[in-house]
């Protein structure tokens, strides 16, 4: 996916083929829309000398903001604990107000699903790392997340869940 700055935020294009026909997606503003981060045993957590165990969760949801813009949030949980208790906890929800120009239906959830939470996450993942630091912790730095791949998971999963609720 090629790159262009039109002055007013990013602006992306695939191919040249969807940039003759003007499909784009246009990034006008992206933000935090909430960052937590909690290190309820300070001081004694950060003297903790085992290597904590991490988990992070990674959840992306889209809005109709009307018209064809939209907001895009990222959402990160990330939380260490060592001997079963909690050292820290960051919540990270990273918007987007996106506008996407001449897509076709389909190809809408690929657009905000995958390309605008693409584009967001070095941001996000940077915000991560330096709360994490900034909070007296080795900073954080997440691996990159195939967001492609979470969107296929969902999908499948989808058929799946009214069969579950029967």
């Amino acid at each position: 996916m090629a790159d262009k700055d039109n002055g007013a935020g990013a602006t992306a294009t695939a191919g040249t083929g969807e940039a003759e026909s003007g499909r784009a997606l246009t990034i006008n503003a992206q933000y935090i829309k909430d960052l937590s981060f909690e290190n309820p045993r300070a001081p004694l957590s950060l003297m903790q000398q085992q290597q904590p165990e991490l988990q992070v969760n990674v959840d992306v949801r889209a809005g109709a903001l009307g018209g064809d813009r939209y907001e895009v949030v990222l959402v990160i949980h990330a939380r260490a604990t060592a001997k079963n208790e909690t050292l820290f906890v960051v919540e990270l929800s990273y918007g987007a107000a996106v506008t996407l120009t001449n897509l076709r239906q389909e190809d809408m959830p690929q657009a905000l699903l995958v390309e605008t939470p693409r584009l967001l996450f070095p941001f996000a993942r940077a915000i991560i790392a330096d709360a994490t630091r900034d909070g007296g912790f080795p900073p954080v730095f997440m691996q990159p997340i195939n967001f492609s791949e979470l969107l296929r998971r969902q999908a499948a999963a989808q058929p799946q869940a009214p069969a579950a609720n029967a």
